[in-house]
Formats: C-alpha cells, sequence, structure tokens
C-alpha cells in the first residue's frame, strides 16, 4: 500500500503523519509551529518533519494543508496573517520536490477541512457543502461536486471579512469575542477567561458567559443565514476547537439560523458539526493531493 507524509500547519501547531492511499491515517504526531519565528523557520521545520518521515517508510509523496492563501498551481503561499511573519512567499512545493524527489501538493487548510468533510466525513455524498471553522477568526470553503470553488482570483468564500452589524463577521463571531466579552462585563483579565472556562462556567449556570454565547451563536446564525442565501448550500458543517461544545452550540445556532434564513431555503440546508475535527488538515491535504494528481 501506497503512503503519503501529510502536514498541516496551523498558527499553534503542526500535525503530522503518514496516511495510507485508502485515506487512513496510520500515525500521527503534533509539534509547536512556533509561529512568531516566521514563514523561513517553518519550511525547515517541514522539512525536519518530511525527512524524518521519508526516512522511515517508502513514500509517494507529501501533502501540505495551511494556514493562508495558497497558490495551488505553485504550491506557493500568497498572503498570511500577521500571526506567521514572513509566511507569503514560502515556496513548499519547489523546495520539497526538490529536495525529496516526490510530488507535493499544497492547500488552504479550511479548503482541506471542506475536502475531509466531503470525503469522509459529515457531507460525505453532498453536492454542495459550505464549510466554516470557527477560531481566532472564521475560515469558509464551499465544495460543489468534490471540487472547492476558488471564485474568478482564488479568494472565494473570504467569509470572514463579511461586513455585518457595523464590523465583520468574524471579529464578532469567533471564538475570540468570549475572552473579551466576558472578562470586560466581569472586570477581570481576559487572560482569565478562555474558552474553556466560559463553556464550564455557562454550563453551572453562569449567565454572563451564557449570554456572551447566545450573542456570539446569534451572530454565527445570521452570517449562515447570509451565506446560505447566496450559495444555497446542501449542508452546512462546522468545525474548528470551539465546536467540539456541540452540546451548548447546536441548539443555539440551529435558532438563530432559522431566526435569519427564509423558510425556503432554510428547510432545504442541514447543519452538521465537523466528524474529522482535529484530523481534517491532514485528511484534506491527501485527497487534494489525490484530486491533483488524478487530474494530471
Amino acid at each position: 500500500m501506497r503512503r503519503y507524509v501529510s502536514i498541516d500547519i496551523g498558527g499553534t501547531a503542526i500535525k503530522y503523519g503518514l496516511i495510507g492511499e485508502d485515506g487512513r491515517i496510520l500515525n500521527r504526531s503534533a509539534a509547536d509551529t512556533q509561529a512568531y519565528r516566521g514563514g523561513a523557520a517553518i519550511l525547515d521545520t517541514v522539512l525536519g518533519i518530511a525527512g524524518r518521515l521519508c526516512a522511515e517508510e517508502k513514500i509517494s509523496g507529501i501533502c501540505i494543508s495551511t494556514a493562508g492563501v495558497v497558490d495551488t498551481e505553485k504550491g506557493i503561499i500568497t498572503h498570511s496573517a500577521p500571526l506567521i511573519p514572513d509566511y507569503a512567499g514560502t515556496e513548499y512545493k519547489r523546495v520539497l520536490e526538490e529536495r525529496f524527489g516526490l510530488p507535493c501538493e499544497v492547500e488552504n487548510d479550511v479548503n482541506c477541512a471542506g475536502l475531509a468533510e466531503y470525503y469522509s466525513g459529515a457531507a460525505a455524498g453532498s453536492r454542495i457543502s459550505l464549510m466554516l471553522t470557527v477560531g481566532t477568526g472564521i475560515g469558509g470553503s464551499v465544495v460543489i461536486d468534490g471540487k472547492i470553488f476558488r471564485g474568478f482570483s482564488g479568494s472565494a468564500c473570504e467569509v470572514g471579512y463579511m461586513s455585518m452589524r457595523g464590523s465583520d463577521f468574524q471579529t464578532l463571531g469567533a471564538a475570540s469575542i468570549l475572552s473579551k466579552k466576558v472578562a470586560g462585563w466581569k472586570k477581570e483579565a481576559e487572560g482569565r477567561w478562555d474558552g474553556i472556562r466560559i463553556f464550564e462556567a455557562a454550563k453551572k449556570g453562569d449567565m454572563l458567559c451564557l449570554r456572551a454565547i447566545d450573542e456570539m451563536t446569534d451572530v454565527l446564525g445570521q452570517g449562515i443565514a447570509n451565506i446560505c442565501c447566496v450559495l444555497n448550500p446542501e449542508i452546512v458543517v462546522l468545525g474548528g476547537g470551539i465546536m467540539a461544545q456541540e452540546e451548548i452550540l447546536k441548539g443555539r445556532i440551529e435558532k438563530a439560523v432559522e431566526k435569519y434564513l427564509i423558510p425556503g431555503i432554510a428547510c432545504h440546508t442541514r447543519l452538521a458539526f465537523a466528524s474529522h475535527r482535529n484530523d481534517a488538515g491532514m485528511l484534506g491535504a491527501f485527497y487534494h493531493f489525490r484530486q491533483r494528481r488524478l487530474e494530471r
């Protein structure tokens, strides 16, 4: 069975391992991204990971999922948030192929999550799926008949920047808003109120934490409804670390979507939570690699 190196580069952690040609993850591990060190240092880390895995097994290709805007033809990062300094211009495809003599394909991490859910997760079998990842910001991807919809210039579904309520979708609806609101209302340091503590307090009936969650999910519902009015997806899949709190979030988000979305669209739209969670990037990178290689 052929084996592939798959590496998922996020702002906090780099998750990596081997994936078989059947899409099964054979092993997995993780390392700190150390994003503050910048693009060149992250590339060196990726080269080290790939080198170790290639030395242990016979490898047929290298699959990369990464934060940032990606030119998938050239395998280059074309734009990145300030979290990773000097990341734009990082040439994963060229450098890895020259170093290891193996094919390499690179894709944006949210697009990878969308592909993972389409091929073997919550969106399996759907014709049009919308993937939203909710974390520090909000990322989106659309999969139509198994292919990522990229738009005219490759910038489709940058939904986090969508204007809403005098601000934008990700400023008002991402997980980071919870800490800011709760700490401000309680007049405490923001660092004392991370997402885990907020949800634990909410489950115990803390009214301020519940209020913050309600406000966030109302924004999410409105944003999802706005996107659905344009795309009319069959399913909306919600991912990102905060979506592990499905018990609290599911009913609230469904109620908010119903509030903002016209019934004629709402009745044809399913809401689901991501199946693959931490494995989504690695799996999606593999599916993207497979797509690219089959197209040639």
